[in-house]
């Protein structure tokens, strides 16, 4: 039988067996199912998807809310920066200045001694200032302080000062040291009750635990590099010295860190920083190889260092009556002195009895700077009258860096002439 256009002729089948035939609007089809064909079962089944579906809607319509990650850490809370913490109050930066001495004869002497037979004076001595960077780190409430020996190399007139990491400025000064260990023991002088170091808690020093310089590099203070611990026992040479059993790390160690401590994240020492490897013995550049003496070496050597301070009767500055003649003034100001003997008053025509000769004059030192030359005569300091370098040490003994002194210099002749000229000198 034909059907109407939109209309469809088709068999029903009950789910219960049941069939029916009949002719249905297509666009009905689906509620005619429903509504004549479909048991109450399929449709509550079809209700629930409904219900199912709206939720679902609604679920996804909600902005979702984001949990808190347990990942987040406070960089306070950090180990290596605890570590530093713990350990910065006790690293010091160390500024060294030492004198190197050499004698030097005027040229021109030499020639007209050798063709004219005239006199030839004594050599002169010049001292030229060298100053070196490094760091330390305290040991012992009392202000002991461990360092390279290279730092602070034993010298006649050593100069130490160390900086601390608050900024306070200290001066100290020299021990003992043991140059084929690379180092040395210094003391800050007349304080105590400083933060240190225990060396008898040393760190494991395990290859790859996390390790930290701290120190004076490149002259910022202050200044740490992480890394990890990459070698042990490590043998190298640097100029005529050998070094055994050393700690390898590939934390930066540059210039200054030299005498700093290495430490691990719990703040315990992993040794002393002492080299850098920029280039192998071939000439091979290398990169993250750096060189600190292992704790245990450091302990052992500063029990024999303590030894030798114990029997230092006083750890006070040292005083000027062990330096050479003129110390006081060479370091102030840079000017070296002489007495004046009856046979150089002759031979200059000097009032006799008063004053006392500038043997040398360090070059762009305050007394250079002021115009003091060679061969003039100090006359007079302040306002003492002077005819004796000790007499001038004594005046001088009390100076400090940056304090002004005056000076009365010149030329006072036997025959009445005289060219004095008092300058002000401001101790470096």
């Amino acid at each position: 039988m034909e059907t109407a256009p939109g209309y469809l002729r088709e068999n029903f089948i009950h789910p219960e067996g049941m069939q029916y035939r009949g002719t249905l609007n297509a666009n009905d089809l689906g509620s005619a199912r429903e509504t004549r064909a479909l048991p109450r079962v399929r449709f509550r089944a079809l209700t629930a998807v409904v219900i199912l579906l709206v939720a679902a809607e609604s679920l996804l319509a909600q902005t979702p809310t984001p949990l808190p990650s347990s990942t987040l850490t406070d960089p306070a809370s950090e180990p290596v920066v605890l570590a530093v913490a713990k350990v910065m109050p006790a690293v010091v930066n160390i500024n060294a200045e030492r004198v190197v001495r050499r004698q030097i004869r005027d040229p021109f002497e030499d020639f007209a001694a050798e063709f004219f037979g005239t006199y030839r004076s004594q050599p002169r001595e010049i001292r030229q200032r060298l100053q070196s960077l490094g760091s330390g780190f305290i040991v012992d409430p009392a202000g002991y302080i461990v360092t390279n020996e290279h730092v602070v190399q034993r010298a006649a007139d050593l100069r130490i000062e160390v900086t601390t990491s608050d900024g306070k400025v200290y001066n100290a000064h020299y021990i003992t040291g043991d140059p084929k260990k690379d180092l040395a023991f210094i003391k800050i002088d007349g304080q105590s009750g400083f933060p240190f170091i225990n060396l008898d808690n040393s760190s494991p020093n395990l290859l790859g635990q996390t390790v930290i310089v701290l120190g004076n590099s490149v002259g910022y203070g202050s200044s740490i590099s992480r890394g990890v611990l990459s070698g042990l026992k490590r043998d190298i040479t640097i100029g005529d010295l050998e070094y055994k059993d050393l700690l390898q790390t590939d934390a930066a160690i540059n210039p200054g860190n030299s005498g700093g401590p290495v430490v691990d994240i719990a703040g315990r020492l992993v040794g002393v920083s002492s080299a850098k490897m920029a280039f192998t013995p071939q000439g091979v550049p290398t990169q993250g190889v750096g060189f600190a003496i292992p704790a245990e070496t450091v302990r052992e050597v500063v029990k024999g260092f303590k030894a030798v301070a114990q029997k230092q009767p006083s750890a006070e500055p040292r005083s000027t009556s062990n330096q050479p003649a003129g110390a006081n003034a060479d370091r102030l100001f840079g000017m070296q002195l002489q007495d004046l003997t009856a046979e150089l008053t002759d031979a200059f025509g000097l009032v006799s009895g008063r004053g006392v000769l500038v043997s040398a004059v360090e070059p762009e030192s305050p007394a250079a700077e002021i115009g003091v030359n060679r061969g003039l005569v100090i006359y007079r300091v302040g306002r003492h009258d002077v005819n004796s370098v000790k007499s001038i040490e004594a005046l001088l003994a009390r100076v400090q860096s940056r304090m002004t002194v005056d000076f009365t210099v010149g030329v006072a002749r036997s025959d009445g002439t005289r060219q004095l000229q008092t300058v002000p000198l401001t101790a470096r």
